[in-house]
């Protein structure tokens, strides 16, 4: 089963290929509706595929009780349900013309009902989230509202005589790494797992979700759009701050940065919307060692996340989580 986490042992992978398969006809009916626009724009991003990272990550997390419990696959469905709905809302705010490799849903139906689908499946999220229990019900709460600082603070930017580049570090965790978080802490939880590996997957999983952006960001400069399913400097396009051009700006303001360092800045902050404009500064980039700098850094927080594992039971499911942080730092190379 080709997975987002790497899986070495065959009974494993099997186990939660099976499982997989059931969330995914669970999700399927989770984002239904007797509405037929409703229903067409709910499942765009569902059949559009995906890696289902999160909720496989639930699904191994399990592993470290008793993995047959049914709740994991109603908590692995309450985290891509948030992912989804997070990414309707998300690709209005960037413009983003790809998702998945398809259209996104603001380019199909307008940002209006790509808006009103994400709130859509956050409720179906929240209706199903309540099934588990009041602690998941607080702690899926608590998930989406860092999801919504993160990005927040993404939008409105670092407050004056704040770092930059950490600013950017706590929108990851509570954009993305949250989620993440979450994911391995339910899993782990349902799954009847001792509470010192609950918390310890909880950890790895923040630290491994800055990492996983951290490539990403690599990725949005380094990867052609067929490796990524995203356009390539589509974040740069949109002005949205990654790591690199933060890290390239770090440079300016120290008075560490070069002529074609500062004339590098000014075409990352003018206007981008023509296709050959928006090649040049991907290419400058990709030659530019900040994009060095953030595979090191993907690599620092992979490798941080990995150290996170060491209370768990020597097994395959701590094997699988360490091969994944090796892996992402991998994924930039």
């Amino acid at each position: 089963m080709p997975t987002a986490i790497p899986l070495s042992d065959p009974a494993l992978a099997d186990r939660l290929a099976e499982r997989l398969t059931r969330v995914d006809a669970a999700l399927d009916a989770a984002v239904a509706s007797a509405d037929a626009l409703a229903d067409d724009a709910s499942r765009h991003l569902v059949a559009a595929g995906g890696k289902r990272f999160r909720p496989l990550l639930t699904l191994l997390a399990g592993e470290l009780g008793d993995g047959s419990r049914p709740e994991l696959v109603d908590a692995a469905v309450v985290v891509e349900l948030t992912q989804v709905a997070s990414l309707y809302h998300d690709d209005v705010m960037d413009s983003a013309p790809l998702r998945r490799g398809a259209p996104a849903a603001h380019t199909v139906w307008g940002n209006s009902v790509a808006i009103l689908i994400g709130d859509l499946l956050f409720a179906r999220a929240s209706a199903l989230v309540a099934g588990l229990g009041p602690e998941a019900v607080v702690l899926q709460s608590r998930t989406f509202e860092r999801m919504c600082l993160g990005q927040l603070h993404e939008t409105i930017g670092p407050r004056d005589g704040e770092d930059p580049v950490e600013h950017y570090l706590q929108v990851l965790s509570d954009k993305t790494a949250s989620l993440l978080a979450t994911s391995a802490r339910l899993g782990a939880m349902f799954g009847g797992a001792a509470p010192q590996v609950v918390e310890a997957v909880a950890a790895y999983g923040e630290k491994v979700g800055v990492a996983f952006q951290l490539a990403d960001d690599v990725l949005d400069i380094a990867s052609s759009g067929q490796e990524s399913g995203k356009t390539p400097g589509t974040d740069l396009r949109e002005h949205v701050p990654t790591m690199p051009g933060l890290l390239l700006r770090q440079r300016l303001a120290r008075g560490q940065g070069t002529d074609a360092d500062r004339d590098l800045v000014a075409r990352l902050d003018g206007d981008l919307s023509d296709d050959a404009a928006l090649a040049a500064v991907v290419a400058d980039l990709r030659a530019h060692d900040v994009l060095g700098e953030t595979r090191d850094l993907a690599a620092r927080w992979a490798r941080e996340a990995a150290g996170e594992l060491a209370p768990l039971p020597d097994g395959p499911v701590k094997e699988a989580l360490a091969d994944l942080a090796a892996a992402l730092a991998d994924r930039t190379v």
